[in-house]
């Protein structure tokens, strides 16, 4: 075969210039974009601890077109998609989408609902156990314990669920140790929410002998 003549190299060269650039110009745009989702949803768990759930939907339906803006970006770069940082943005997504059905309305959402990649999904998911640690401490310090339960109990749903995908860090992305911290969180937040139903209980006692030797 022979060598490729000088003038065909030079055009070669070119149309190689000319794809990394759409590639490049594609990643910079996409990791803006991954940037913007994550401050949204960082925003929206902060607008739900401090009990304002419309803010919070809002600022998560941003974050999901982010997202779908990235999906058609990275179309025809998928090395670029599976760089690591647009899985940042869906886990962060899918913790903030979680958490706001969770404290919404009582239920933890399906990977298909969430619309992310699976490992993004349990990875989110297990973060969002934490930031129900959070709301239970919110109930807690608010006086209403009893509250708490029930997101106990989601707590220990995700924790029985994550420990289901024992698989190699390859495949689930640090799952792993997110299983390992929500345990650890169900196990503080009993302990917690035990010690501050029983100090209700005190209290309830201490105000009842009080009117009994009032009366």
């Amino acid at each position: 075969m022979s060598p490729l003549p000088f003038s065909s190299l030079g055009d070669l060269a070119q149309s190689m210039l000319a794809s990394m650039e759409d590639k490049d110009r594609a990643r910079e745009e996409a990791l803006r974009l991954s940037r913007q989702a994550v401050r949204s949803c960082s925003k929206a768990i902060r607008s739900l601890h401090r009990g304002n759930p419309a803010d919070s939907d809002r600022l998560i339906k941003e974050a999901r077109e982010s997202l779908d803006s990235i999906e058609e970006i990275l179309a025809d770069h998928q090395d670029v998609r599976h760089a690591g940082f647009v899985d940042d943005a869906e886990q962060e997504y899918a913790e903030a989408r979680n958490l706001l059905a969770m404290i919404v309305s009582q239920k933890i959402l399906s990977p298909a609902e969430t619309g992310v990649e699976l490992a993004n999904y349990l990875a989110g998911l297990g973060d969002a156990s934490g930031e129900l640690r959070r709301h239970i401490l919110n109930l807690i310090r608010g006086g209403r314990p009893e509250e708490g339960l029930g997101y106990l109990e989601m707590m220990e749903e995700i924790y029985h669920l994550l420990m289901l995908f024992d698989y190699p860090d390859a495949i689930t992305r640090g799952l792993r140790r997110k299983s390992d911290l929500a345990r650890s969180m169900v196990e503080r937040t009993e302990g917690d929410l035990t010690a501050a139903l029983e100090m209700r209980k005190v209290a309830a006692s201490m105000r009842r002998l009080e009117d009994k030797l009032k009366g």
